[in-house]
């Protein structure tokens, strides 16, 4: 879905949406993934290009968690607030 919408340059991983950089606290693997993703984009030559980085998910798709363990705080008063989502959005925000 990416390349059709012609953007100059993919480092792609087959990692779950929402965990792009990798599991929750590995800070080790996270910064590997970031490291190869700036790699990656720093060497390709070629507009469109795309890079599939070397990573691969260490659970079966089935098992991966999606949901966080605890909702953002935002999420929680949008959920009991949801007039407020318009003003948000409109930046119309009381300081």
């Amino acid at each position: 879905m990416t390349a059709s919408v012609c953007v100059p340059r993919i480092a792609a991983i087959e990692y779950p949406l929402g965990r792009t950089l990798g599991q929750p606290c590995d800070d080790d693997g996270q910064k590997a993934v970031l490291e190869a993703t700036l790699q990656a984009l720093e060497s390709i030559q070629t507009p469109g290009e795309i890079v599939h980085l070397p990573f691969e998910w260490p659970e079966a798709p089935k098992n991966v968690k999606t949901k966080m363990p605890e909702e953002p705080p935002i999420a929680r008063y949008l959920a009991r607030n949801p007039w407020f989502l318009p003003r948000l959005l409109s930046r119309n925000v009381p300081v």
